[in-house]
């Protein structure tokens, strides 16, 4: 089995190609269809099996194009470290599309997080506490998030 026998788009399917990724693991032959079929989906899987690529792709697929400047999909995660971990795997599944991806946590200046949303995005990756701050701020829209 492969990435586009699991219905992935081509440009998804080549970025993960690119990687040096072959074949699916079973958190992403299970996980991947599962969501691109609009299920809700619990998972859990050891360090190092693919959990990453198993929801983010799909959400990436999910958005297929731009559209706008408020971000359509949000993945939290509870530490910084994880949050930029996330975010640099969408950046990289995503590199065949113009989607954006932002990310922010706390830790660290706000201002150039501020800046990025205000740039536009498609897909934010977030911390808790940071998420809340912005939209405090109203420094965020998340009224277009669907996924």
């Amino acid at each position: 089995m492969s990435f586009s026998d699991l219905g992935l788009a081509p440009e998804l399917a080549r970025a993960v190609t690119e990687k040096g990724y072959v074949t699916p693991t079973p958190i992403q032959s299970r996980a991947i269809p599962a969501v691109l079929a609009g299920r809700d989906l619990l998972a859990g899987a050891q360090t190092g099996t693919g959990k990453t690529a198993a929801f983010v792709l799909p959400i990436l697929q999910k958005l297929a194009v731009p559209q706008g400047d408020t971000p359509r999909a949000l993945i939290l995660t509870p530490t910084r470290e994880l949050a930029a971990q996330v975010a640099d795997s969408a950046r990289s599944y995503g590199r065949h599309s113009r989607l954006r991806t932002a990310v922010v946590f706390g830790g660290v200046s706000d201002k150039p997080q501020i800046e990025a949303l205000a740039g536009g995005c498609d897909l934010l990756v977030a911390t808790p506490g940071r998420l809340l701050d912005l939209a405090g701020q109203r420094a965020l829209d998340l009224r277009g998030v669907g996924c």
